[in-house]
């Protein structure tokens, strides 16, 4: 998917993107090849292969869900940025807060901004167990996202505790999301969301499957989650 197919593509789901956008895009690519030089951010770099399974991945979030208003998201664990960072360009009135257990991504995701002129972004060194037991974060997000960080049963604690009530989770998977929700349905309810939709869909070209992950947080999280860091991956709830 090169740029012009890009926008294309988008325009096709009613996201439109102005020269601004088009370029911060750009940009974007650019600083991702040059600094993944330096550190490893993604073993994609080839230009189509960066805007189709990354940019236009993150993006499809926003067809199953309306972004197009004054939302706080939280995005944990997003490396290089992905979903929030290209959601933020295409919507910019979003406010995005990125928490990431890797110092040097954090460098990245500061840099990254400051060449893209981003505002109403703040980017957090820390675990996210550590993060969503933060009095000041936890329960204040209107959205919290991730890619490809965890299985459900994992992502869910890290996830929900950050999710304010009647907030959303949203999680982006691969194929294998079905399974996951099974094994995770129970996490979920522990930590007081409720699924509330699944869609999956196949990404233009190389037909892989995707799924987004809609769940709603009905009711609040109990305070012992989430566990210290490293417990949800050692022992997830199932």
């Amino acid at each position: 998917m090169n740029p012009e197919q890009f926008v294309t593509a988008l325009k096709e789901h009613g996201i439109e993107l102005n020269d601004t956008q088009r370029e911060q895009f750009s940009i974007y690519y650019k600083t991702l090849v040059e600094w993944n030089e330096k550190i490893n951010l993604t073993a994609i770099t080839a230009e189509e292969e960066v805007y189709l399974k990354h940019f236009y991945d993150c993006i499809t979030a926003a067809f199953y869900y309306d972004l197009n208003k004054d939302l706080h998201i939280c995005d944990v664990g997003a490396g290089a940025g992905f979903p929030s960072i290209p959601l933020k360009i295409c919507f910019p009135q979003l406010k995005v807060t990125i928490v990431d257990s890797l110092q040097k991504r954090i460098g990245f995701l500061n840099h990254l901004a400051d060449q893209l002129k981003l505002s109403n972004v703040a980017f957090y060194h820390d675990r996210a167990e550590n993060f969503g037991k933060n009095k000041q974060f936890r329960e204040t997000f209107d959205i919290v996202t991730a890619r490809a960080v965890a299985r459900m049963s994992v992502l869910s604690e890290l996830c929900l505790p950050l999710v304010k009530k009647d907030g959303v989770f949203i999680a982006m998977k691969g194929a294998q999301a079905n399974s996951e929700m099974n094994d995770g349905k129970n996490a979920i309810e522990l930590l007081g969301g409720e699924t509330e939709a699944l869609h999956t869909f196949k990404l233009p070209q190389e037909e892989s499957e995707r799924s987004i992950v809609i769940i709603t947080k009905k009711r609040k999280t109990p305070k012992k989650f989430p566990r210290k860091a490293g417990m949800p991956n050692k022992e997830p709830i199932e």
